[in-house]
């Protein structure tokens, strides 16, 4: 037997696979077999290097069921297989493509109804981010498609890169070039690995992701295959997968599919994670965001966290400090929560760039309410906290007068409020005047002129420091 490869399937009837073929022979050194397997019925050429082996056969790749059984069974043992193909859609775009195989349902285009294939998401992460930064400056456009066709009966990893979406661009040298490079070029990526539901057959807020977070994706099913998608096809797909993740695009689906498939992952007890918490893993280790997500689905329920430069960059110190078994220690700590809301009252745009800068990780609510706490690591979460309260006091004073009593770490808040009542009782009528004065602006009532400072009340509001 020879040794293991990434087998790289190629068909004769199809025009895209065999644009793509031409590509790879030109850009990298093969040596063509000049044996076949006789016994091989179709088998058409083999071409191999130190890292890849092209088998071209005569028939149709989508209905090559168990055909990793037979590339072994003649010599050709891989764990990986990847199929140079077309993409046919009716749009016509320019488009450069790569998904899995399956059938949630029926199989009538190859495979076994109700049966998936072993997806390879990290190498297809790979891939995409190729043909995306190769596809630069060209018409054509990168996508992840949704799970569809065969074959389906498959022990091997595998994974489609495609051409699409008619004869035009699967003739085109320069897509075959670029699906070429983007496969021998191809590397896998140690991210995080999420199932999908929702979206189109293109699942363009799943591509996304891909080429703009770090996570990939294994099986994914648009919102037209949802209702054949029972609790069997979820498991299905999430263990062949080997999936961390659900993921939903909301947006896209019909609520009551959403509750039923939201049914079956917190049966199943599968993390299901929102795009705006995948969006925090960059550059974290799995289990580390995990136990971050953890402690923050406790202290804020339903809520979401914002992990901040300053948590990624002391993450990045510690860990490298940590012995080798021992866990990062995370912490939490929590803002005066009076001191926060009059903080975000004066200003909550500031309030918000200052917590990026000074808090590791901060929440907010379901509601939208930035939470009071804040999360880091070990004794660094007190001192982030510190800062963050002398920083909120800073905001503070661009709109108000301030007054810090140390001895008692009592912060007073003094401010002058419009009183409308004693407005009235100058005469000065519902209206323009009235606007004005509240906006600080002194108006002349009867020949009288009305200063500001007549019709504002002095306000003190006293704030405990306590920590």
């Amino acid at each position: 037997m020879k040794e293991k490869k990434t087998n790289i399937l190629c068909s004769a009837a199809d025009k895209a696979s065999l644009n793509i073929k031409e590509q790879l022979l030109q850009n990298e050194q093969w040596k063509m077999l000049d044996e076949l397997p006789v016994s091989w019925d179709g088998l058409l050429s083999v071409y191999e290097n130190p890292r890849y082996r092209i088998i071209e056969i005569r028939d149709h790749h989508i209905y090559q069921d168990r055909i990793d059984e037979k590339m072994t069974s003649f010599g050709f043992d891989t764990d990986l297989i990847i199929v140079a193909s077309k993409h046919k859609s009716k749009d016509g775009r320019s488009v450069l493509t790569a998904h899995f195989t399956g059938n949630p349902m029926d199989a009538d285009f190859g495979g076994r109804p109700r049966e998936l294939s072993i997806p390879a998401p990290q190498i297809m992460c790979s891939i995409l981010n190729n043909m995306e930064e190769m596809a630069k400056n060209t018409c054509y456009s990168t996508n992840m498609e949704s799970t569809h066709h065969g074959p389906t009966d498959m022990k091997t990893p595998m994974v489609y890169a495609e051409i699409g979406s008619s004869e035009e661009q699967w003739i085109d040298p320069i897509a075959g070039d670029i699906v070429a490079r983007a496969i021998l070029e191809a590397q896998p990526k140690n991210v995080p690995v999420g199932i999908g539901f929702g979206g189109g057959h293109y699942a363009s807020r799943q591509t996304e992701l891909i080429l703009e977070t770090d996570v990939t994706f294994g099986h994914n099913f648009p919102d037209h295959q949802l209702p054949y998608v029972d609790k069997s096809i979820v498991m299905q797909a999430y263990e062949k997968s080997k999936a961390d993740f659900v993921y939903f695009d909301k947006k896209s689906m019909n609520s009551k599919e959403r509750e039923r498939l939201y049914g079956i992952i917190e049966e199943l007890g599968y993390t299901h994670l929102r795009e705006s918490e995948i969006k925090e893993i960059k550059g974290l280790p799995w289990d580390c965001f995990l136990k971050i997500k953890a402690m923050c689905d406790e202290l804020c329920p339903d809520g979401k966290f914002k992990i901040t430069g300053l948590f990624r960059s002391s993450f990045d110190k510690a860990y490298k400090s940590i012995e080798k078994g021992e866990e990062l220690e995370l912490s939490t700590c929590t803002i005066n929560e009076e001191l926060l809301k009059e903080t975000i009252n004066a200003d909550r745009n500031k309030t918000i760039s200052m917590l990026k800068e000074y808090a590791p990780i901060y929440t907010e609510m379901k509601n939208g309410t930035i939470s009071n706490y804040i999360v880091g690591i070990g004794k660094d979460t007190k001192t982030a906290m510190l800062n963050v309260t002398n920083e909120c006091i800073k905001i503070l004073k661009e709109h108000y007068e301030i007054k810090y009593i140390p001895d008692e770490n009592i912060l007073y808040i003094i401010s002058n409020k419009f009183d409308p009542k004693a407005a009235r009782e100058f005469g000065i009528p519902p209206g323009p005047m009235l606007s004005e004065l509240a906006k600080g602006n002194s108006v002349v009532v009867r020949g009288r002129t009305i200063e500001p400072y007549m019709v504002h009340k002095r306000k003190i509001k006293e704030i405990p420091l306590s920590y």
